[in-house]
This record gives C-alpha cells, sequence and structure tokens, in this order.
C-alpha cells in the first residue's frame, strides 16, 4: 500500500519526528497527490492508496471469481434431487426414437407418418394405462389448411395445406370448462434431425402427459398437448389449431417449448402479454428457475431474428403465455451435429420438473378460469443464478426503482452541501467527471471499433467463432486498457493538483450518477429491464455508506477494498450472467445472420460495453492505486500479442471437432431457371448451382478449398426480375447480398412443377384479375412484382388484403402436408396510368419456385459431387430447386 494525504489536520506528538525522518517521502508523496510542496505545511492524516499489483489482483480476481461463478451455476443443471414424478430416462427414450427417423420437413413420410405414428402409439399406451383413473384422455389429428400474413423476415404471406398437428386433450372426467396448453413442434429443418429444435420438447411433454394422467387426484381444469408438425415452416400449424379447431376456443393459457441451441438450461425469455399472474405461477412452481425480463425485452426488440409460436397465439388467439427456450450452444442449431446425444439427461430433468410443475400449478390455479380479472399490468422477473427467481409487479419496480434513484440523487445532494462544497463547487466537478468518463466511454468504443475494422481489412473476420476468448484478449484488453489511460492522464494532467483519495470518493460518485441517470431513463420508458441499474445503484450505495468511516479514516485499505467489491458482488455476478447470455447468444448468431452485418463491428461493440459496464465502480480504484504503468503495459502487450496472432490468421473461424463443432454454414441449391415473356415464351433458361453463404466471411475459406466457387461466378440483382431472378425459400435477400451461381446440368425432379395462368380478366371496378394453379412439391415460393404504376389490391390470401411490400415485391411461403389438391390463388392487379418505356413489358411479373427437401428428388449427381469436396469444417445445406 502507499499513502496519501486527507482533508483533516491533526497535531498529533511526533509530528517534527515524523517529518524529519520521512521527509522526502512525504514531499514525493505530495507531489504525487497534489498537495503542494510548502514545508511549513501542518502534517496530514496518511490515507493509504492500492499498490498497482495488488490492485490489478483484487479487480480480477473478483472479476474471475464471479466469472467462475456463473459458470458454475450454468453447469448445475438440476438442483437437488429429483421428486420421481417426472422420468428423464423414459423422455430420453421417447427422443432418441423421434430422432431416429432422421430430419423431418413437413410432407415427408418421417414427419407425416412415421413421427405421428410414434407420437399416437406412446398417447394410446397413456391412455390404455390410465383409464381407471380420474382422467379422461381424447386423442385428435387436426390437418388444417390456411393462410396469414406476419411481418418476421421483412414480411410476408404464409399459406398451408393439410399440415399436421397431433392434439390431446387431458381433462377430469366429469370434463373441463377451461384448458392450459403446452406446445411443441417435432417438424425441423431439412438437413438436421432437430433433437433439441424440438424432438427433446415433444419426448418431455409425452413424458409429461404420462404423469399428470397418472395422478391420483383429478385436475380442477384441463391440459391440451399439441405435438404441432409445421413449426418450421413458420409457424404454420400453430395457426391452424389456434383459428381452427374446436379445443381452441377454451384455452386460457399457454406454454411453448422451442430452442434457439442445443441443451443446457431452458429459460423463459418472454411471457404475458400483460398477465402478471402466469410469471407468478412459473416462479411460484418451477423447480429449477431459469427466466429474465431482459431476455423478453431484448427478444421482443427484434434485434434477434427469430420467432416462435408465442407470437401465432398472442396475436391470432389473444391467449397469453410463456415462451421458453434451450439458448446453449446454438453454433449447432439447425445443423447434423443436432443429435440426442448431445442433449444431457439431466437438462430432460429438469425441462420436464419444470414444465410438469408449472402445468400442475396452472391446471389447479383459479386464475386460469378467469384470466380476464388478473389481465393487466406487466411483472419484472429473473432468476440468481438458478437457485431462486425474483418477480413483482411493474408498477412496483417503478416505485423501487424512483424511490432508489431518489436516494442516490439525495446522497449526492448532500455531498454538495458540504461546507467544503457550497457554491456549485462540488456540482461542478461532478459534472465535469461525468464528462470524462462518457467521454471515456466514447473514445474507447471508437478505438475498439477502428481495431475491429483493420481485422476486417486484413480478412480475418470471425477468429473469435471457435476461440471466444480471443476476441476477449484483443477487443477486452484494447478496450480496458484506452479507458485506464484516459484516466490516468485525467489523473495526471487535469487532475495534478488534486488528492487521489478525493479523485477516487469522486468517481465514485460519477458512477453512481450515470448509473442513477440510466435507471431513470429506463423506468420513464416503462421497461422492467431498469431493474438492473437499480440493483447497480442500490448496492453500491449501501456498500459505500457502511464503508464512509473506513474509508475517511484509512482510505484504500486491502480491509476497504475487500468489502468494496463484496458489496458489489451481488449486482455483478447477475450482470455477468446477463453477459454470458448475450454472448451465447449473439456469438452464434453471427454464424448465420448474412454477408452484410460485420461481425466484427458487432463482436468488438458487445465486447466493449461489456468492459464500460463492469468497469464503471472500477473507476474508483484508477484513482486510488499509486500508478498503472505496469497494468497498461501488460494490457497492451496482450492487445498486441493477440493482434499479431489474429493478423498471421492462427485463429480459424470454424471447426469440425466432432466433439465441439463450429460449423461454417453455406446453402446450395440445384437450379433450373426458365424466364417467359408476356405471351408465354421461353426468354432465357439456365441452369446452375446457387451458393449462399450466410455469415460475413462468404466464400473466402471456400475458395481454396473448392476452386470453382470463386468471386468469378459471383451474381448480381436483376432489378427486372422477382426476388432477383433466383429462388429464395425465405424473404432473406437482404441478409445475403452475394451468392455465386455455378453453371451445372439441368435439374430433372420427377414430380416438376405445374403453374398456370386459369384465367384473366378486367373487373368493374377497373382491375385485373388473375387466377393461377400450382401443383408441385410440399415447399413453394411465389414471388410477385408490381411494375411501376402498378399495384396489387386484393388477392385469395391471408385476410385479402395485400400486406408487406418488400421495396415493391411480395412472397408468398406455400406448403403442405399429404395428400394435398392442387393450389389455386388469384390476386387483383390496378393497372398503371402510363406503362414505363424502360421497364419490363406488362403489369406484373409472377415467379414460382420449388424446393425439394426429401425423396427421391433431393439430391442430384452434381449437388452430391460437390458436396464431397466441402472440408469437415463446412455445414452445406443443399436442395434442388
Amino acid at each position: 500500500m502507499e499513502s496519501d494525504t486527507a482533508v483533516r489536520r491533526i497535531k498529533p506528538p511526533g509530528t517534527q519526528r515524523y517529518a524529519a525522518q520521512d521527509g522526502e517521502g512525504a514531499q514525493d508523496r505530495c507531489e504525487d497527490n497534489g498537495c503542494g510542496g510548502d514545508p511549513k505545511r501542518k502534517p496530514e492524516v496518511r490515507l493509504l492508496l492500492l499498490r498497482e499489483g495488488l490492485a490489478a489482483a483484487l479487480l480480477s480476481g473478483f472479476v474471475l471469481l464471479l466469472w467462475g461463478v456463473v459458470h458454475l451455476s450454468l453447469q448445475q443443471l438440476v438442483i437437488g434431487k429429483p421428486s420421481g414424478e417426472f422420468n428423464a430416462e423414459r423422455a430420453r427414450q421417447h427422443l432418441e426414437q423421434i430422432t431416429s427417423v432422421g430430419p423431418r420437413p413437413v410432407g415427408s413420410r418421417e414427419n407425416e407418418v412415421l413421427t405421428v405414428g410414434y407420437l399416437l402409439e406412446q398417447i394410446e399406451n397413456v391412455r390404455a394405462r390410465t383409464a381407471a383413473g380420474p382422467h379422461r384422455l381424447t386423442v385428435d389429428v387436426q390437418r388444417p389448411t390456411g393462410s396469414f400474413s406476419i411481418d418476421f423476415l421483412g414480411g410476408f404471406t404464409s399459406f398451408y395445406d393439410r399440415v399436421t398437428n397431433v392434439a390431446v386433450k387431458l381433462e377430469p372426467k366429469g370434463g373441463a370448462q377451461h384448458f392450459v396448453l403446452a406446445n411443441c413442434h417435432f417438424d425441423t429443418v431439412a438437413n438436421s434431425p432437430g433433437a433439441s429444435d424440438d424432438a427433446v420438447s415433444c419426448a418431455v411433454m409425452l413424458e409429461v402427459l404420462h404423469a399428470l394422467a397418472n395422478q391420483s387426484a383429478a385436475l380442477h381444469h384441463g391440459v391440451v398437448f399439441l405435438f404441432n408438425g409445421a413449426e418450421e415452416n413458420i409457424l404454420q400449424a400453430s395457426h391452424g389449431f389456434i383459428t381452427q379447431h374446436p379445443w381452441a376456443k377454451q384455452i386460457r393459457a399457454f406454454i411453448n417449448l422451442e430452442a434457439a441451441g442445443v441443451g443446457g438450461k431452458e429459460v423463459v425469455f418472454q411471457t404475458g402479454p400483460e398477465n402478471p399472474w402466469l410469471v407468478k405461477a412459473y416462479v411460484h412452481a418451477a423447480k429449477h428457475p431459469f427466466a429474465s425480463v431482459v431476455g423478453q425485452e431484448v427478444f421482443q426488440s427484434g434485434v434477434i431474428p427469430s420467432d416462435t409460436d408465442f407470437r401465432i397465439y398472442r396475436d391470432f388467439g389473444n391467449i397469453p403465455g410463456i415462451d421458453l427456450a434451450f439458448i446453449e450452444n446454438g453454433f449447432i442449431y439447425h445443423t447434423k451435429y443436432d443429435t440426442a446425444n448431445r442433449i444431457l439427461t439431466d437438462s430432460i430433468q429438469r425441462a420436464g420438473d419444470n414444465i410438469l410443475a408449472v402445468l400442475k400449478h396452472l391446471a389447479t390455479s383459479p386464475e386460469l378460469a378467469d384470466s380476464s380479472e388478473y389481465r393487466h399490468g406487466n411483472m419484472v422477473f429473473f432468476d440468481l443464478l438458478g437457485v431462486v427467481a425474483v418477480a413483482y409487479p411493474a408498477r412496483v419496480g417503478t416505485i423501487f426503482n424512483y424511490m432508489v434513484a431518489a436516494a442516490a440523487f439525495l446522497y449526492l445532494a448532500k455531498k454538495a452541501s458540504l461546507p467544503g462544497n457550497r457554491g456549485g463547487r462540488y456540482v461542478r466537478k461532478l459534472a465535469c467527471g461525468a464528462g470524462v468518463a462518457v467521454l471515456g466511454w466514447l473514445v474507447t468504443l471508437l478505438s475498439v471499433l477502428i481495431v475491429a475494422l483493420l481485422v476486417t481489412l486484413l480478412g480475418r473476420s470471425m477468429f473469435w467463432y471457435t476461440h471466444f476468448y480471443a476476441a476477449v484478449c484483443l477487443y477486452g484488453a484494447a478496450a480496458a486498457g484506452k479507458l485506464i489511460l484516459i484516466h490516468t492522464l485525467a489523473r495526471n494532467l487535469y487532475y495534478g493538483g488534486v488528492r487521489l483519495v478525493e479523485l477516487g470518493d469522486l468517481y465514485f460518485d460519477v458512477s453512481l450518477l450515470l448509473w442513477g441517470c440510466g435507471l431513470l431513463w429506463l423506468t420513464q420508458r416503462g421497461l422492467c429491464s431498469a431493474y438492473v441499474p437499480m440493483l447497480m445503484v442500490a448496492f453500491p450505495l449501501v456498500t459505500r455508506l457502511l464503508l464512509t468511516k473506513e474509508f475517511k479514516h484509512r482510505g484504500a485499505s486491502l480491509q476497504y477494498s475487500g468489502l468494496y467489491l463484496l458489496g458489489l458482488a451481488l449486482p455483478y455476478v447477475h450482470f455477468m450472467f446477463l453477459i454470458w447470455v448475450v454472448f451465447e447468444i449473439f456469438t452464434p448468431i453471427m454464424g448465420r445472420s448474412g454477408t452484410e452485418i460485420p461481425p466484427e463491428v458487432v463482436m468488438a461493440s458487445l465486447v466493449t460495453l461489456a468492459i464500460v459496464f463492469l468497469s464503471s465502480y472500477f473507476l474508483h480504484f484508477i484513482y486510488l492505486t499509486r500508478s498503472t504503468k505496469w497494468i497498461l503495459a501488460a494490457l497492451g502487450s496482450v492487445f498486441v500479442v493477440t493482434f499479431l496472432l489474429v493478423s498471421a490468421g492462427l485463429f480459424f473461424p470454424y471447426s469440425g471437432n466432432p466433439n465441439s463443432p463450429r460449423p461454417k454454414r453455406i446453402f446450395l441449391q440445384h437450379t433450373t431457371r426458365t424466364f417467359h415473356n408476356l405471351q408465354g415464351q421461353v426468354e432465357s433458361r439456365d441452369s446452375g448451382i446457387w451458393v449462399n453463404s450466410f455469415d460475413f466471411t462468404a466464400v473466402q475459406h471456400i475458395t481454396p478449398v473448392i476452386p470453382e466457387i470463386n468471386d468469378s461466378i459471383r451474381t448480381r440483382c436483376r432489378e427486372d426480375r422477382p426476388f432477383c431472378g433466383y429462388p429464395w425459400f425465405l424473404p432473406v435477400k437482404f441478409l445475403s447480398r452475394k451468392n455465386w451461381y455455378l453453371p451445372a446440368a439441368e435439374v430433372s425432379p420427377g414430380a416438376p412443377v405445374e403453374f398456370s395462368l386459369l384465367s384473366k380478366e378486367e373487373t368493374r371496378w377497373g382491375t385485373v384479375k388473375m387466377t393461377f394453379s400450382v401443383k408441385g412439391p410440399s415447399h413453394m415460393s411465389l414471388y410477385l412484382m408490381p411494375h411501376r404504376g402498378a399495384s396489387l389490391s386484393t388477392w385469395s390470401l391471408g385476410d385479402g388484403t395485400p400486406q408487406y411490400d418488400l421495396n415493391g415485391e411480395y412472397f408468398v411461403f406455400y406448403s403442405h402436408g399429404l395428400d394435398a389438391p392442387t393450389w389455386t390463388f388469384w390476386f387483383e392487379i390496378q393497372p398503371p396510368t402510363e406503362p414505363d418505356p424502360a421497364g419490363p413489358e406488362g403489369m406484373i411479373s409472377v415467379a414460382i419456385s420449388t424446393h425439394y427437401f426429401f425423396g427421391e428428388d433431393r439430391r442430384t449427381a452434381q449437388l452430391e459431387e460437390i458436396l464431397h469436396k466441402f472440408p469437415a469444417w463446412a455445414f452445406p445445406s443443399s436442395w434442388p430447386a
């Protein structure tokens, strides 16, 4: 420790002896801390400063300890002994059976026959075993047809025909009027066995059904278990159930089980709308709580490019619910690696314990019978390391937030009123300190973004995709070093005549002020996430008040420093858990967010923001440490070494390690394109393998392995053709503007599409009505592009009003189950008053693309040949189109 001088002067005996024996050292200390060099100055109380090494050890040890606690809590999947009501081993058997048939896209035999058959067999077994019990079990296989519009992925319209739902109603033998719905989906994307998304949820629901049906005491209300077979087709089956099934009218609330990762803990990431009683039910009943209102507000902001059946039940059924999802290891979400063996039995156990307990609670709660009475209001909810869940009404949270903010500002006002701080002196110092802090944050962020730009220009983007801590070493060291450097310069140059203890005290107040302002801003906006800054104000403030005397008399002693960090432990460990969630979600998302979003900017920003927030109350220590030169040297060394390693390409983004794969996602469609003129004659026709990379590195790492995929075959968008003239499966061309077209032989499916114009007639109101018929595979995409001056007025899809115009284009997603009839649709178009001489002829361009995801048409010789060339670290998803 080093010493500093305080404001208080005393006259102890032996003063002259102290001055004589340590005059030179005292002079050095005064020079460091702005005491001045007056030899006649009265001696002052010496307060302790932290040695540089001790300060670094304390802060780094504190952060590493809490990070370890967070990871330890995440590994503790099951807390305590299972009650025995839910049998995870039996649920695992269901999981393995469902995934054993492989991928289950809508319309395939695996989805519509094999999986449905297995579910019905297991449900019948439960019914047979519990026939003598107090419950009645009814099964219904629904195959709905319908259409709706949704503002997901920029907005499009969906049409489905005879997709499959397996619905099971469990109720007392005397019947029930009110039901809670449990929803999972058993279909998958075309190239994944879908163990986590979402077979494990269906396996859990089968076992929960078994457990509830075997209860000796009858439930007060009923439970509907919906195994839906068309979620990956953008939420179609849930729409068919909630808008058409006769049981839907009795549903009062729902629980949706989903996945955005593989295994781990299932997190409650959205609830409502409103209906705070649902959150209370989860908090009261869940055996292993894991929930976050921060996740809810982030997800509902649209930042995460994903959606679940929650939206359908909320928007089309006007039903409140709880949305849960597995979020860990999203790197292998929707890939061939999403297999049953990657899901731990404890993950199944905790999910089963939670779902069973919450369903039992809801099925016996009085709120379910008249949920409208308890509708209004929102809840603040979060868990503390998965041990305990906290929930309270948002209105109570608002009051509490304002009380905490008021206490913080009262504390600052009291300091401003002290005799030495009157006349606005303290307020000016506080405002100046806040300006230095905010300016430091902005300069730090800008500096780190410059580093990110350099990494991008060097062609080393996504080096952290497999080596996450390399990003911490590069961007984290740069951010921390820049922050410390800025405040070191401020301390030595700007605050040259001010005591360090006084500066340390001031910058605690600055951090408190900034967090208090953030608390007020979030509370004013009505965000429940304001509880986070509330914790970051309340705990440090109480800690500071308790340690005032210790700091006043001894300065930054070891005891003070340890107790100060102890007071920060709870808000910091919770904040670090939220940081873990952010990186656990967004790091994998960068591998499937398209070619247009620069991932280095995102990652550098996230790391810098994490450093800024975590360092807020550590600014206090920068000014209580005698020197920072060795800390800066260490951080600079880490940054330089990491930057050199990244520049040399030693951190390859992807990994084919079967134990921890980080695959590059790439899509290949072997397609034949045919373009017709207004008279129906073929204008042009070509065939090729259309390549799309869904991350920023594009084909940078693919070209050295497969030379024929290179920028010489990169496509350009034909603005005169619908969706650039390429067979987009979903309307995501805005995400991936870089794609490649490798010439190949013609695609000749056994069941080619039949697309024809049935009629074209002028209406009395001046529009032209066109009717089309389409017969093709289970997945098709329809593109409509009205020409300049023309506009769609109505159509046979959705609610009849064309919606979600994407830059003058409309996208319709079509799918069907087994034995679907020919799809017939019509639209009316208002012709242009004056044709565009520079544009294409006619009023509208219409295109259809077909996608063969299963069966004999799924593979072609050219696809097989090129697939064998891809390295182990790539995951090529392919199909003819």
